[in-house]
């Protein structure tokens, strides 16, 4: 399927099963440390980049599957760039709050949750996981070198407004990249800022996969450790993948893997953990994609990761 992934395990969403909206990589952003690559198309304009009749198809097929649907706690809509931008994107939630018993979640980057057309699309989700990396606009611009239309001030208040229209679950995605935008100055903007937006709680990321800029670096777990504190909503900061204790009934493929890479570079163990599948297993289609020439090892952080060549 081109546009269904997974299911992986989600820390925080279960099992996931995972629809891309968008061929990579069409989005309003290029952000420094991005595991997709580079942005192609770079725009903030809205439209059927994809037939959403083809993604609803796709969908379809998979939930047809008692098997397979029996599995999956989240159907989680994504894409490689802003899913946002796809103006299906409303047809895509209602038809899975109508055809699916799974809670249904979206990624965005919220840089359109000014557009009430945006809001009330996304209300019919049940968890909706924006992002806020940045309350300062020169920091905005050096780490997600935005489209030149993206406003930080209209980004924030539309992250606002949607929180006061939402009933569902509502939480906040802040990455930190060292020397870019975590200084004493951007913690403070983004704890003003939170305290407007008010979600339910905060995941508190850093870079741990081979970024798209070489001088994209992490922060440590202490410095992260210390940026929480500034915030008074619950903070969380993942640390190594954890398995969810549901095996799949069938050893992964290589499609498997292959989609799963082509969202983001993975070791070895995220691709089991992910996929619900034995470490030999990962290992053992890594090893056949290598010698295929479809995927090569890049090392980073003193950790070997898979991506697509």
């Amino acid at each position: 399927m081109e546009h269904i992934f997974g299911p992986v395990n989600s820390r925080r969403l279960g099992i996931s099963l995972g629809i891309d909206l968008l061929p990579p990589k069409i989005c309003n952003f290029n952000c420094i440390y991005c595991e997709v690559g580079a942005t192609t198309t770079f725009t903030s304009q809205r439209g059927e980049y994809t037939p959403t009749a083809a993604i609803i198809a796709e969908i379809d097929a998979y939930l047809a599957d008692p098997e397979a649907s029996r599995r999956v706690d989240t159907l989680t809509i994504t894409a490689s760039g802003e899913p946002t931008l796809h103006s299906g994107l409303g047809e895509i939630i209602a038809h899975l709050q109508k055809v699916a018993r799974q809670q249904v979640a979206v990624l965005t980057n919220g840089s359109l949750l000014h557009l009430p057309a945006v809001r009330r699309e996304l209300a019919a989700a049940d968890i909706v996981l924006p992002s806020l990396d940045a309350a300062r606009e020169e920091s905005f611009r050096r780490i997600n070198r935005p489209a030149t239309d993206c406003d930080l001030k209209r980004l924030i208040d539309g992250l606002v407004a949607f929180r006061r229209e939402f009933g569902g679950h509502y939480l906040l995605e802040i990455l930190l990249a060292k020397g870019i935008n975590d200084q004493p100055a951007d913690l403070a903007a983004l704890a003003a800022a939170v305290e407007r937006i008010q979600p339910e709680a905060i995941q508190l990321n850093t870079v741990s996969r081979p970024p798209l800029e070489d001088f994209a670096h992490p922060l440590s777990r202490a410095e992260l450790q210390a940026a929480a504190a500034v915030f008074k909503v619950p903070v969380s900061i993942p640390g190594e993948p954890e398995a969810v204790d549901r095996r799949r009934q069938q050893p992964a493929s290589q499609d498997d893997v292959l989609h799963l890479l082509q969202r983001r570079p993975c070791p070895a163990a995220d691709v089991a953990t992910a996929l619900g599948i034995t470490p030999q297993q990962a290992t053992t289609v890594l090893r056949q994609l290598t010698g295929a020439g479809k995927v090569k090892s890049v090392r980073y952080n003193d950790r070997d990761f898979f991506q697509i060549t």
